[in-house]
C-alpha cells in the first residue's frame, strides 16, 4: 500500500518507518504538530524531522504551521481532554492529505508512544478514514519501543523530553514538590 504516515516527531516514526518499509509498503511521512511548545521546540522537532528523512531517505509532507492561540482556544476550558484536540487535528490533516493526494491510507507515528491514547486514536483514525473515504492503517508500534529509541540515540537525532503542547511542557517540568498529589495543581507557597 501507499501509506501516508503522520510524523509528531523523528524519534517516534524511526520504527514506524521502518516497519511499514519492511512489510512492503510505501512510505510518505506527512509533519504537523501545529501546537508544539515552545515555538523553539517545534523548531527542533521539524528540523529532526528533516535531519532523520535525509538520513533514511523518506520523503516528507510539512504543514509548517505554528498554531498555538488556535490550540489554546479549543482546550483552555478542558485541559485534561487536551490530547482528543491533538490526536483528532492531526488525524484529520492527515486524512485530508492522504485522500487528496490519492493515498490508499494513513497512519500516526503517534501510535509507537506508550503514552498515547490507542485505542482512541484506532477509533478516532477509523471514524475520519469514513469520512475522507481513505483507509487507516493501524498498527501497535509500541513493540519497537527501544528499538525505536535506540536508533535514534545511535544517529544523535535530538530527542525531546515531554508530548509538545504547553501542558505536557509544565507537567514535565513543573517541581513535584510544589502538586497537590492526583492533580497537576500547585501546591499554595503561603505557609
Amino acid at each position: 500500500m501507499k501509506i501516508l504516515l503522520h510524523i509528531c516527531c523523528a524519534p517516534c516514526a524511526i520504527y514506524p518507518v521502518q516497519e511499514l518499509r519492511t512489510s512492503g509498503h510505501s512510505v510518505t511521512g506527512f509533519f504537523y504538530n501545529h501546537n508544539i511548545h515552545p515555538y523553539q521546540e517545534y523548531r527542533k522537532r521539524l528540523d529532526t524531522v528533516q535531519e532523520y528523512a535525509a538520513l533514511v531517505e523518506l520523503e516528507i509532507l510539512y504543514r509548517d504551521e505554528y498554531l498555538l492561540e488556535e490550540f489554546l482556544a479549543a482546550v483552555a476550558a478542558t485541559p485534561s481532554e487536551r490530547c482528543l484536540y491533538c490526536y483528532r487535528s492531526r488525524l484529520e490533516a492527515a486524512a485530508f492529505e492522504a485522500a487528496r493526494l490519492k493515498f490508499d491510507a494513513f497512519t500516526s507515528s503517534l501510535l509507537y508512544s506508550r503514552y498515547q491514547k490507542h485505542t482512541v486514536i484506532r477509533e478516532m483514525g477509523e471514524e475520519i478514514a469514513e469520512k475522507y473515504g481513505v483507509a487507516f492503517y493501524y498498527d501497535d508500534f509500541r513493540r519497537g519501543w527501544q528499538e525505536g529509541i535506540d536508533i535514534s540515540k545511535s544517529l544523535g537525532l535530538y530527542r525531546q523530553q515531554y508530548c509538545g503542547c504547553i501542558y505536557s511542557e509544565m507537567e514535565r517540568y513543573q517541581s513535584k514538590r510544589n502538586r497537590v498529589p492526583g492533580t497537576g495543581d500547585q501546591k499554595s507557597r503561603i505557609h
